[in-house]
């Protein structure tokens, strides 16, 4: 019995390791599992200039039908030396950006807008598919089948990975503004250090190449020339068996006589299959609008990969300040793909003269777009010179190289950017600020590493109290006053803290301050929240709290509410913490 007990045991371990090695190896897009994948990036094949980094802008613009694509050098020292690029797409509605595939994996920012797209994975099947009777009505018997179309909107970020071919639609009223990053080192891309779109439509002007490259064709008298989609090369008795199609549809696959390019105005007649929130089912609650759900790498697979998170949402900051602004980043954590494509991205909102602190990224480089608003940036090198010192500007790329360290100080305007990475998990190390290497030292360290005292070496280590987003100004002692309700100012932060474990307590705050907030706060403005007429009584929010506490149980899927009362409410915890 013993015998048999230890043989049904050995073989149900034997299975249960088949089956979990049989997951590992269904993604075509897993790279990692040796430690050899830790060297994910080509090296550069020439050492980098880096002592006079350029705040970087568009050197070349498309026009196509319905829209127009801005592209940066990618021939810059800068950018060589990352083994990135980068590309801006303004879609105008109902414009469609033609499907099409690159060598190197890329991340979209949708920083304007909202649309649908659609990526052919490779393998997996087309589970959309029309209704018959639909298609009946309509005069034909005919049922259209594709795959997955997925919806995104402002602030998503998108991962498209590297050989897949993809398509985007502008179902808004107005422009749909696309931010590109590309990155070309990646071990994914073994051909060379460029970008390369293939096309599977149309005749797209060849934008993405270098200014070098450019200027030759320009010499050859072919600068401005349409290039061809990927069937433009084949002969026409290839592609007529091959799709089983006459010559005059040959000829329209080639995109002989299209001069639309890469963006083309959609018709009225075009449809998709997309399924719309149903009024029952989100009434029920089996829509979430959070993505922040944990996956067990068991219900996700190759075909519903999730390729999207939005982080320009401020409830999904990882780091706030009431008075400084916002930052949130996206990783493999947050977003498992982002392994397989081994890229990262960060968000970042600052108000009115509030500052970052001086950082550097350990495992990275980083690439700056500036989305809204200026700041004065400095970055420094090894040598401790400075190798840029200026502005940054809405619309400018800035390249800041691992380790090199950078500081941030927004304009009167305030100042928004999304920083790519070209790691998954991108490691941030701060040099002021609570968190801070100076916070790591002892006081004997510091005051003999600055030859200054210990009192002087105290106000070093402990004077900034906060933490990566500093507020305008210095601090005064009236902010840092110690709380006369220490574990109530502590359970009222945590239910405002994003990502807090008390989402009942959340979800409960949310409801009620919808309806209480407005007339308790009145209509005051919500960026820079620091007056303090501006601020709630405690004692009816107070009263609020522990009477939905009570009856959470009804109220524990309702969505976030008023993100500006919110921001309010985070003020007064903060004021009286």
């Amino acid at each position: 019995m013993a015998r048999s007990s230890l043989f049904t045991f050995l073989c149900l371990a034997v299975f249960i390791n088949g089956c979990l090695s049989q997951i590992e190896q269904q993604s075509p897009w897993e790279f990692q599992g040796s430690e050899e994948w830790q060297q994910h990036r080509y090296q550069s094949p020439r050492a980098c200039r880096l002592e006079n980094l350029r705040a970087q802008e568009p050197v070349r613009r498309a026009e196509a039908e319905a829209g127009f694509t801005e592209v940066w050098d990618q021939d810059n020292d800068e950018f060589q030396c990352a083994g990135v690029n980068m590309i801006r797409h303004t879609i105008r509605p109902k414009g469609l950006l033609l499907p099409g595939f690159s060598n190197a994996p890329k991340l979209v920012f949708v920083a304007q807008g909202f649309g649908i797209r659609g990526i052919a994975i490779p393998g997996c099947a087309e589970t959309y598919q029309t209704d018959l009777r639909r298609s009946q009505s309509a005069g034909s018997a005919f049922r259209d089948q594709h795959q997955k179309i997925r919806p995104f909107r402002e602030g998503d970020l998108l991962v498209v990975p590297a050989g897949v071919s993809h398509w985007m639609y502008n179902r808004g009223q107005s422009d749909l503004v696309l931010i590109v990053f590309a990155d070309t080192r990646n071990v994914a891309n073994q051909i060379d250090p460029y970008l390369r779109k293939f096309y599977l439509a149309g005749r797209p002007e060849q934008v993405e190449r270098g200014v070098e490259e450019w200027e030759r064709s320009s010499r050859k008298g072919s600068s401005g020339e349409k290039s061809g989609n990927l069937f433009s090369g084949f002969a026409d008795e290839f592609l007529e068996e091959a799709f089983q199609i006459d010559g005059g549809l040959v000829r329209k696959l080639k995109g002989e006589d299209d001069e639309r390019d890469r963006i083309v105005q959609v018709d009225e007649d075009f449809e998709v299959l997309l399924p719309e929130k149903d009024e029952e089912e989100r009434s029920r609650g089996r829509y979430i609008e959070s993505e922040s759900e944990s996956e067990n790498g068991l219900e996700e697979t190759i075909c519903t990969l999730r390729l999207k998170h939005n982080i320009g949402r401020s409830e999904r900051a990882d780091v706030f300040n009431p008075r400084g602004g916002r930052i949130s980043t996206a990783n493999y954590h947050t977003l498992p793909v982002l392994r397989q494509v081994r890229l990262s991205a960060e968000r970042g909102v600052l108000y009115s003269n509030a500052m970052v602190a001086p950082h550097y990224t350990v495992n990275s480089h980083s690439v700056m777009y500036a989305t809204r608003g200026s700041a004065r940036v400095q970055v420094v090198d090894n040598f401790g010179q400075s190798v840029f010192d200026g502005e940054v500007r809405e619309g400018q790329v800035l390249m800041i190289p691992q380790n090199f360290v950078v500081i941030k100080r927004a304009s009167d305007r305030g100042f928004e950017w999304i920083a790519f990475k070209t790691n998954d998990n991108a490691i941030t190390n701060l040099l002021a600020g609570r968190v801070s290497q100076m916070r790591m030292l002892p006081l004997g360290v510091l005051s003999n590493m600055y030859r200054i005292s210990r009192e002087e070496a105290q106000r070093l280590k402990y004077g900034q109290q906060e933490m990566r987003v500093f507020s305008p100004g210095r601090q005064s002692s009236e902010y840092l006053r110690p709380s006369p309700f220490p574990k109530l100012a502590y359970f009222l932060h945590q239910i405002t803290t994003p990502r807090s474990d008390f989402s009942f307590g959340l979800s409960i705050l949310c409801r009620s301050f919808q309806f209480l907030l407005p007339s308790l706060t009145g209509n005051s403005r919500c960026s820079n929240p620091d007056s303090s007429h501006s601020l709630p009584d405690p004692l009816p929010i107070i009263a609020v709290i522990f009477y939905c506490s009570f009856r959470r149980g009804g109220y524990s899927s309702f969505p976030l509410g008023d993100s500006c009362n919110i921001v309010r409410f985070r003020t007064w915890v903060e004021l009286y913490s």
